[in-house]
């Protein structure tokens, strides 16, 4: 058989099937369009069940991490203006509390307030004169019924004029009976964690953030003084609240009994005389550059810790040798460690050793490191890791900073226009 035979049998065939086609074409294009139509839905449904698949797909834990929950993917859902009513009810009622002290509402609203927490929002009401939350945006939570909401607000100081546009960023969760509260328990999941995460890193609330932040640096640069106050409310508040958890700290140690020492019998000969040379703590205790609740601290000492003594001050506070140098402690919380006995008449020559310079960067405890630190409040950058340093300039939120080391006295070391600068470490991260 011929290619040409062959050919001319194939073309016999097409034409027959053309002249069916024509002669039933009614029917038979209906039938193929609706089977056309027919794979196309089934095919886009099969794509879209593909899509909420992996919408709802989660990074599974591998077997041998003992991971208990694993991580879900973050949806890119858009902020919404005002759209849970309980979340803005909860927020005015929360904020009217702020400005009254009133620490009872406050507890009732947010789980959980320290005892920190609570001395701080008390002393802080005394210089407010109102607090208003003006825009309230939410997203959903990484749970059914839980909510991180976004409040823009404006907050007014009795001794200032204008009020200061700010940001507070809250966990809202509803409880067992339907109830909303702000969660501040520190206690999340890991997945809660990278959920918040996520969620601030998403592009309209880095906007959001970025807009306010704009709005409360303009002002500021715009008018110094407001800066100053600031920072000087700021320093008023902390001094305050150190002091107020001072006086709770004493009025909760047990009082000792006081008992009147004996007077040995006059024998003739002087009686001995013990000598504290050494102390240990009896409970957690700050340890400070000075005799001062508002001096710098270097510190924290655990029960147990155990000191050189140098000098028992009469202003309720104790000399000690601490990582080279010298630094302080309140007497009450050291009871004596070891003793030395010594004659009245030939008190025990105290060992004179050579200072050593203080280690102002506290280098066996402080991280060194690499990269940047953000400044999240306004705060001053100092010539020294003291707040009695020298004043270099003024930083404000937003700013970023080439960071030398983080310190374990609570300051940070960072570059500043090529020179060593400082920082407190509680204003940047």
């Amino acid at each position: 058989m011929t290619n040409n035979t062959i050919w001319e049998g194939l073309k016999a065939k097409f034409d027959s099937f053309k002249n069916w086609l024509v002669r039933y074409s009614k029917i038979v294009l209906p039938v193929i369009l609706v089977v056309c139509v027919g794979l196309t839905i089934v095919i886009a449904m099969q794509a879209n069940k593909r899509k909420i698949e992996q919408a709802e797909t989660v990074v599974a834990p591998d077997e041998n991490t003992g991971e208990d929950e694993a991580l879900v993917n973050v949806p890119e859902v858009p902020l919404e203006k005002d759209a849970v009513p309980g979340i803005n009810e909860l927020i005015d009622v929360y904020y009217k509390a702020m400005v009254d002290g009133d620490t009872a509402t406050m507890e009732k609203l947010v789980y959980y307030m320290d005892a920190t927490e609570i001395l701080r929002a008390a002393e802080t009401s005394k210089y407010i004169d109102s607090y208003t939350p003006l825009e309230i945006y939410t997203k959903a939570g990484p749970k059914e019924g839980t909510y991180i909401a976004y409040v823009c607000s404006e907050l007014k100081f009795h001794d200032y004029d204008k009020p200061t546009p700010g940001m507070q960023t809250y966990y809202v969760c509803t409880n067992e009976d339907g109830e909303l509260y702000i969660n501040e328990d520190g206690d999340e999941s890991d997945n809660e964690l990278h959920y918040m995460r996520e969620i601030q890193l998403q592009a309209d609330v880095i906007d959001l953030n970025n807009k306010v932040a704009e709005a409360y640096n303009k002002m500021v640069v715009e008018d110094p003084q407001l800066a100053d106050f600031l920072l000087e409310l700021r320093e008023e508040i902390d001094k305050n609240v150190g002091e107020a958890l001072a006086r709770a700290e004493q009025s909760e140690e047990p009082e000792e009994e006081v008992t009147e020492e004996e007077t040995p019998e006059e024998t003739g000969e002087e009686a001995p005389v013990e000598v504290v040379t050494k102390v240990k703590t009896t409970d957690v205790v700050n340890i400070r550059t000075s005799d001062s609740e508002t001096a710098d601290k270097l510190g924290k000492a655990a029960v147990g810790d155990e000191f050189e003594l140098l000098e028992e001050k009469g202003n309720g506070w104790s000399k000690i040798k601490y990582d080279g140098g010298e630094a302080f402690i309140k007497s009450d919380f050291l009871e004596p460690s070891e003793t030395m006995t010594a004659s009245a008449e030939e008190p025990a020559e105290e060992e004179e050793e050579e200072d050593s310079p203080e280690q102002t960067d506290n280098s066996s405890d402080s991280t060194a490191s690499n990269g940047t630190v953000r400044v999240k409040e306004t705060v001053r950058i100092r010539s020294g890791a003291s707040e009695n340093s020298e004043k270099i300039a003024t930083a404000y939120m937003g700013e970023t900073f080439e960071v030398i080391m983080k310190q374990a006295d609570g300051w940070t070391k960072i570059k500043y226009n090529g020179e060593t600068a400082y920082v407190k470490s509680d204003y940047v991260e």
